[in-house]
């Protein structure tokens, strides 16, 4: 399990970095839109929508970039939890704990596509 999680190490870090993007910029800027442009009024709420939001999904870019916005930030979650518990002292339990988080990521990123592809 230690030679597997090794082999696939780049692609971890890719996902990581891109979640790290996604929920730096665009998690940051959906918050300040809707947690302080709306209510302070310097957004009109017609612009969230059930409609907008609906011919977002609709569109294959749209529905990409939700897609992006649940499952890369899940990625770095999994991430950064591993490295959490080998900080810990948890070195020797890494080869468990890893395929577990990594394990987790893997199915929720897969419900989030299914959800997504169903919109």
């Amino acid at each position: 399990m230690r030679h597997f999680l090794l082999r696939i190490e780049p692609v971890i870090w890719l996902l990581f970095g891109q979640g790290l993007l996604i929920g730096t910029m665009l998690l940051t800027g959906w918050v300040l839109v809707v947690g302080i442009g709306v209510p302070l009024g310097l957004i009109d709420p017609a612009a969230l929508s059930f409609d907008r939001a609906h011919a977002l999904g609709s569109n294959i870019i749209g529905r990409l970039v939700l897609a992006a916005l649940i499952v890369l930030p899940l990625w770095k979650g999994a991430h950064h939890l591993r490295h959490l518990s080998i900080d810990f002292r948890g070195a020797e339990r890494d080869v468990v704990v890893a395929p577990i988080l990594y394990g987790i990521a893997t199915v929720a990123s897969l419900l989030g596509v299914l959800a997504v592809a169903r919109l």
